[in-house]
């Protein structure tokens, strides 16, 4: 490109530079010529006044006399009626220019100029032409060059960008050429570099909340399905009613997987496509229990729940036991002893507490606990965060309340007012 640009500029000053140079060439000679013949013409005039105020003062014209009145380079021939012609200077050969003039009596005077004097000139014309058409040649080469480096520079620039964007670097470059055409370019990869790094940010968020908001679940149903395997070579009727309640409840936990993703699949195009719904936040609860109850048993610790029953709320259900599920993960991977869930009403709102006995959240990090990759047990950093992003998409918040011991709140929208009795019931 830039061999086309310095070649195309080059052959448009050469063009401008040729036809103006022969315009000038042309108009040059015929200037120089007639300056010459109008020369030629005003000495012989003024050899003619020279001659006729010789008659008029009765001296003599003769070449002695006449010859410091001759222009150097001239040749001149004067005619005196009855007199001998009287020619002065060197004769010209070829081609020359000439010039006659008569005086009042009967003197002519004819004076000769050679054509080599004028073609002196128009040499010397020439190579000045010449010389200042080969500057402005030099010149448009080198502007030549400096504009196709400035357009050229910036078109390999931008092609790097692109290239850039179509290997997965999405970062904006922010790069101006100060011209206009070039950085509209530029504004445009600049804004498709910001589109796919925020698409690539969706899609590896939504792969990692895909991933851990799959984990509980999973480790839910593995370990229903080890309760059904160490039941379901026995006879005992009542054995088989727990074979039989632990598959309904592992069917139970493979429609939440569908569920999960579903719902991932959904917010991944549209965070704000959630379709909360009136629910009874007691049943919601009582699903988590049971889930978690063989963990906690096999962990040797226990899983309560307290707090006003009869509580509807406005959510998503898979959502709100998302953010239990998680709540109750982390307290039996970081947290001990007792786990208690506990529902209370705080104006239009009801609170979920999850809390444990165990040493809870550093006061270091406060509520960063929330912030994806930030963990204080050497996790992934995402359950909470995930979490607090499933509560808000319902119109709810996640906080954490206390770090010594941990209490984290889930607050819901709240649908009617339940009724007031409370109970505890410990699993």
């Amino acid at each position: 490109m830039r061999r086309r640009l310095i070649l195309s500029t080059l052959a448009v000053v050469l063009v401008v530079v040729a036809v103006f140079g022969i315009s000038l060439i042309l108009v040059e000679s015929r200037s120089i010529e007639n300056s010459a013949r109008d020369s030629v013409k005003s000495e012989a005039v003024q050899l003619v006044s020279v001659v006729e105020s010789r008659i008029v003062a009765g001296e003599q014209v003769s070449p002695a006399t006449m010859d410091n009145a001759v222009p150097e380079n001239r040749h001149v021939r004067i005619d005196v009626p009855g007199k001998k012609s009287i020619t002065l200077g060197k004769r010209r050969e070829g081609r020359v220019i000439e010039a006659s003039q008569t005086g009042a009596h009967g003197e002519r005077i004819t004076v000769r100029q050679g054509y080599s004097t004028v073609q002196d000139e128009l040499n010397r014309t020439l190579l000045i032409i010449l010389a200042v058409a080969l500057l402005a040649v030099a010149a448009a080469a080198i502007l030549a060059v400096r504009q196709a480096h400035r357009v050229a520079a910036p078109l390999t620039d931008l092609a790097e960008t692109a290239e850039r964007l179509g290997s997965g670097d999405p970062r904006p470059r922010h790069r101006r050429y100060g011209v206009p055409e070039l950085d509209r370019v530029a504004d445009v990869l600049d804004g498709s570099a910001d589109r796919i790094g925020r698409m690539l940010t969706a899609e590896r968020r939504l792969a990692a909340d895909a991933s851990h908001q799959l984990r509980t679940p999973l480790t839910a149903l593995s370990m229903r399905l080890e309760e059904i395997i160490a039941t379901a070579d026995t006879d005992d009727p009542d054995d088989r009613a727990t074979v039989k309640e632990e598959a309904t409840i592992a069917l139970a936990q493979v429609e939440r997987l569908t569920d999960v993703v579903q719902r991932l699949l959904t917010n991944s195009r549209d965070p704000r496509s959630a379709s909360a719904v009136g629910l009874d936040l007691d049943e919601v609860i009582k699903q988590q229990v049971e889930e978690w109850k063989p963990a906690y048993r096999s962990a040797g610790r226990a899983i309560v729940r307290s707090g006003k029953p009869g509580l509807r709320v406005v959510g998503t259900p898979g959502a709100i036991a998302g953010v239990l599920a998680t709540l109750i993960e982390n307290s039996l991977m970081h947290g001990a002893g007792r786990v208690a869930l506990r529902t209370r009403v705080t104006g239009n709102q009801v609170v979920v507490e999850v809390t444990d006995e165990g040493p809870g959240v550093d006061s270091g990090l406060g509520s960063r606990v929330f912030e994806r990759t930030v963990s204080g047990h050497n996790s992934t950093g995402l359950g909470l965060a995930v979490a607090r992003d499933l509560a808000e998409a319902d119109g709810g918040r996640l906080e954490l309340l206390q770090h010594h011991p941990p209490v984290f709140a889930l607050f819901l929208s709240r649908e009617t007012v339940g009724r007031g009795r409370t109970g505890e019931n410990a699993a």
